[in-house]
C-alpha cells in the first residue's frame, strides 16, 4: 500500500478539512474505497488469515513470529517439500535464532502450488517468503488476483520489477507490503523514533555499519547474483532504514567493490541538502569468524546514541548495548521494554500488515514506496562506485 493511499485514508477521518481541499467527488471515491476494504476484511471476521509461500528460514521465522499476532494467524503454508508440509522443519537454519524443529501442520491448509494458495478464498494475506529471484511472479499474480501480499525484502533485485509491482498495487487497489524488519528491532525502533520526533534535537550526523562473511548456511544464498550482491541483499536494510527514518536523500556518493556489476562492499555518503551528514559501510567480505555485525552512531543536537552488536566466531556479542550519552556528561541505557522472543521483531512487522488490513491503519515501515526507495539507493550506489561520481536521485 502506498504512502499516498495511506494519507488519503487518514485524511477521510478529517472530513470538513479534507472535503474542502479535494472536493466532494474525491471524498466520495476515497470513502467508497475505505468501505470496500472494511467490508472485505472486517466483515468476514476479526482474524486476518495468512498463507505463507515458501518454508525456508524466513518462512519459518514468519511462522513463529505469527504465533503472537493480535487479530491474525497463519492458516496455510505452501512448499514443494513433502517433509516440510508434514511438519519436519529440522533442515531449516539461519544466521540467527534456533534451528527449525517439528511443527504441527495438521490444522493448516497445505499446498505445493502457490497459485492454489492465492486462489484460496479463506486466505486474506499472502506472505511471500521465497528467494528474491522468485518474488516478482508470485507478487504480480497476487496483485492481479486482488489478494493483499506481504513479500520479504528486498522487493526485487530489479528496479523495473519493483516499479511494476508498485504500479500494479496502485492500479488494482490491492495492498502490497514489503517485509523490511530492521525498524522493528528495539534498538533501531528507538533510533528511528528519536530521529523522527527529535526528542534529542535534530539529527546532525549518523553512521551505520552492517557487515558479514560469505553466508554458508543456505544454498539459496550461495549465488550472490540472485540476491543482487550483498549491496542489495544485506545493505538494503540500512538504505531502507535511512529512507524510513531520515527521508530519501537527494543523491549518494559511494566507493566500494563491484563483482559482475553487483556491490559486494560499499562505503556511502548520503546527500541531504540541509543535513544531516549520513554515512554507512556494508558488505560481505569479512573473515569467516565475522558471521554478522551491525550498529550505528547517531549524533543529535543534545545527545549521542550508540549501538554495536554481532555474531563473532559463533557467539552473539553486544560490544555496545544501546547507550545514550547526554550533554550533562551522563550515559544511560534507554528503556526498550520487555525482552521479546527471538522472532519478536517479525511479530511486530506482521502486526503492522494485519492492522493495515483489519483496521485501515498505515503501512509505516513496510510500505512499498519506502522499499522501492531503498532499492533505488542500492542501484545508485553501484552506479556511483562504477563512475566515481555523485549519483542524483
Amino acid at each position: 500500500m502506498s504512502h499516498r493511499f495511506d494519507r488519503l485514508i487518514a485524511a477521510v477521518n478529517d472530513r470538513p478539512r479534507f472535503a474542502s481541499a479535494v472536493g466532494r467527488d474525491t471524498l466520495c471515491v476515497v470513502q467508497r474505497i475505505t468501505d470496500i476494504r472494511k467490508d472485505r476484511f472486517e466483515g468476514a471476521g476479526s482474524v486476518i488469515r495468512i498463507g505463507i509461500v515458501g518454508v525456508g528460514f524466513m518462512g519459518y521465522t514468519h511462522f513463529e513470529g505469527a504465533r503472537d499476532l493480535q487479530g491474525g494467524e497463519v492458516t496455510a503454508i505452501c512448499t514443494r517439500n513433502a517433509q516440510k508440509l508434514a511438519g519436519d522443519w529440522t533442515s531449516i537454519q539461519g544466521n540467527f535464532g534456533p534451528r527449525g524443529g517439528h511443527v504441527d501442520t495438521s490444522s493448516l491448509s497445505q499446498y505445493t502450488d502457490y497459485r492454489q494458495l492465492i486462489a484460496d478464498p479463506n486466505i486474506d494475506l499472502v506472505d511471500v517468503c521465497l528467494p528474491t529471484d522468485q518474488h516478482f511472479d508470485v507478487v504480480m499474480e497476487c496483485l492481479r488476483a486482488g489478494k493483499p501480499v506481504l513479500v520479504e525484502k528486498p522487493i526485487s533485485v530489479s528496479l523495473e520489477e519493483g516499479r511494476k509491482m508498485l504500479a500494479a498495487s496502485e492500479e488494482t487497489g490491492t495492498p502490497l507490503f514489503v517485509a523490511h524488519v530492521l525498524p522493528f528491532f528495539p534498538e533501531f525502533r528507538f533510533a528511528a523514533e528519536s530521529i523522527q520526533d527529535q526528542r534529542y534535537g535534530k539529527l546532525l550526523a549518523a553512521h551505520f555499519r552492517r557487515v558479514i562473511a560469505k553466508p554458508e548456511w543456505s544454498s539459496d544464498m550461495s549465488d550472490f547474483r540472485k540476491l543482487g550482491g550483498w549491496g542489495i541483499d544485506l545493505h538494503i536494510h540500512d538504505n531502507h532504514f535511512i529512507a524510513h527514518a531520515c527521508g530519501k536523500p537527494s543523491g549518494v556518493y559511494s566507493r566500494g567493490l563491484l563483482q559482475d556489476g553487483f556491490v559486494n562492499h560499499v562505503h556511502t555518503s548520503y546527500l541531504y541538502e540541509d543535513g544531516p551528514a549520513v554515512t554507512s559501510v556494508s558488505g560481505g567480505i569479512g573473515a569467516s569468524a565475522l558471521q554478522f555485525a551491525h550498529g550505528f552512531e547517531l549524533y543529535f543536537e543534545n545527545a549521542t546514541l550508540l549501538f554495536d552488536a554481532g555474531t563473532l566466531a559463533g557467539e552473539w556479542v553486544v560490544s555496545r548495548p544501546l547507550s545514550l550519552l547526554d550533554s550533562d556528561g551522563q550515559m544511560t541505557s534507554p528503556d526498550l521494554g520487555a525482552e521479546a522472543k527471538w522472532c519478536g521483531a517479525f511479530t511486530a512487522e506482521l502486526q503492522v500488515a494485519v492492522n493495515a488490513l483489519g483496521e485501515g491503519k498505515g503501512a509505516g515501515p513496510i510500505s512499498a514506496d519506502t522499499a522501492l526507495a531503498a532499492l533505488e539507493l542500492c542501484w545508485a550506489e553501484a552506479k556511483s562506485i562504477e563512475s566515481g561520481a555523485v549519483v542524483s536521485l
